[in-house]
Formats: C-alpha cells, structure tokens, sequence
C-alpha cells in the first residue's frame, strides 16, 4: 500500500510541477509539498533513519508551501 502511495504522490508531484510551468508558478508549493512526502514515504520504506528536528523543518516547509499553493489557486478563482 505504501509503494502505491509514494507512486500517487510522484505523480501528484509531478502534474504540479508540469502545471507550475504553464503560467501558474503557485503550484510549485504543490510539487514541493508532494515531494517532501515523497521523500519521507521512501525513506521509511528504505529505512533511512530521519532525525525528528529536520522531519518537522521539512513538514513545516511542505505545509507552508502547500498554504502557498492554496492561496494562489483561491486567487485565480477571484479573478
């Protein structure tokens, strides 16, 4: 189950991406976010053992750009 998670999130992060390049430059937040989990996903089934204080830094990064990427999304529908 966990294999088909870091293969949605790839692909998640990968259409952001792709999507980013056409105009919309807040949905790089999107790929980011996406490949912060990427990353953690196959670091835990590889497991590479993370220290707690760089996860929390990377999920406050990916949250932040997330947050980032909702606000540009919720401006583009107010135009």
């Amino acid at each position: 189950m966990l294999i088909l998670s870091i293969i949605l999130e790839g692909a998640v992060a990968v259409l952001a991406f792709m999507a980013a390049r056409k105009r919309k430059p807040y949905l790089y937040g999107l790929a980011f976010t996406f490949v912060v989990y990427v990353l953690y996903d196959v670091a835990r089934v590889v497991g590479v053992n993370v220290q707690e204080g760089l996860l929390s830094v990377l999920f406050l990064l990916a949250s932040l750009s997330a947050l980032i990427a909702a606000w540009g999304l919720y401006q583009e529908t107010q135009r």
